[in-house]
């Protein structure tokens, strides 16, 4: 079993992973609007959505996810949490891509 600072870097090293394939899909022009730590963000907000939204509990297999209202919550998350204003069409595109990873790394 992994100790507590094992898991830690664990962890950062799969921010770290995420993060640079996230930017790698991103259009060119989207690329470096982002900060890490606003990646790092989105992406908690995103699995935030999924654990309150309750799309974790369905038994099919496959879910229909709605990318618009994924961004939407971000954007919502990111402004009452004094992150900044997002635009969603702009983390859709970051959404898009976190799906991405989280499917080829399942």
């Amino acid at each position: 079993m992994a100790s507590l600072d094992e898991e830690l870097l664990m962890d950062e090293e799969e921010n770290r992973r995420e993060i640079a394939y996230i930017r790698e899909q991103l259009p060119a022009d989207l690329k470096e609007k982002f900060s890490d730590d606003q990646l790092l963000f989105i992406i908690d907000a995103i699995g935030t959505y999924f654990y309150t939204s309750g799309i974790l509990e369905s038994n099919s297999d496959e879910v229909d996810i709605d990318m618009e209202a994924v961004s939407d919550f971000v954007c919502s998350e990111a402004k009452e949490e004094g992150e900044g204003t997002f635009d969603p069409q702009e983390v859709f595109f970051v959404v898009e891509a976190d799906l991405d990873f989280q499917e080829q790394n399942a």
